[in-house]
């Protein structure tokens, strides 16, 4: 069952919203067989001229499942974050559930008989969609991130791998939508 932490800036979560937002993104339950106990974080923002943004991200054991959608109106946001979300699930059943097959697991994903015979068309074509051209090897160099940011950008990459000089952990810069960076840190568990 999912459970959720929905947060809001700007924004006073009513339980209205909470109980929108659960009913929504709940409905996402029946793809499964088992509901994974999963917590799903939903954070809403509000701007000074009245548009929202909402993001939702639910990692579950094989996949995480994430969504974000800016609109004017906050339900209407979230019906399109619903159905996101719900194209995510359909997108990855087919895959997820053959290598749950072959390791000999249970399949996660619920076989869920769609009335729209579009997005079952959709969803076998889309089954190959990723399918690896290229390959490249290459060593990690030690160094900081700010370092790798000017490596990434030396390179006109919208990424770059390093490791990290302090932490001799790998790590990932990035450029943003916004133009500024992000740094992930990868852990070990």
């Amino acid at each position: 069952m999912f459970r959720f932490e929905i947060h809001g800036e700007n924004l006073t979560i009513t339980d209205a919203i909470r109980n929108y937002i659960e009913d929504k993104i709940g409905k996402l339950e029946r793809y499964f067989n088992n509901v994974p106990n999963a917590i799903a974080h939903v954070k809403v923002k509000t701007y000074q001229n009245s548009a929202t943004k909402i993001e939702v991200t639910i990692p579950l054991k094989n996949v995480t499942l994430r969504a974000e959608e800016r609109h004017d109106d906050l339900y209407a946001g979230i019906d399109l974050i619903n159905n996101k979300l719900e194209r995510q699930v359909r997108k990855y059943k087919t895959r997820v559930n053959r290598k749950s097959r072959d390791k000999g697991d249970q399949e996660v994903f619920a076989e869920i008989v769609e009335d729209n015979k579009a997005d079952a068309l959709d969803d076998t074509s889309q089954e190959n969609d990723f399918e690896i051209i290229r390959s490249k090897q290459f060593s990690l160099k030690p160094m900081d991130s700010e370092e790798a940011v000017l490596q990434m950008d030396l390179l006109g990459h919208d990424f770059f791998i390093f490791t990290d000089r302090e932490t001799d952990g790998t790590s990932i810069v990035y450029k943003r939508k916004d133009g500024k960076y992000g740094l992930i840190e990868t852990t070990e568990q």
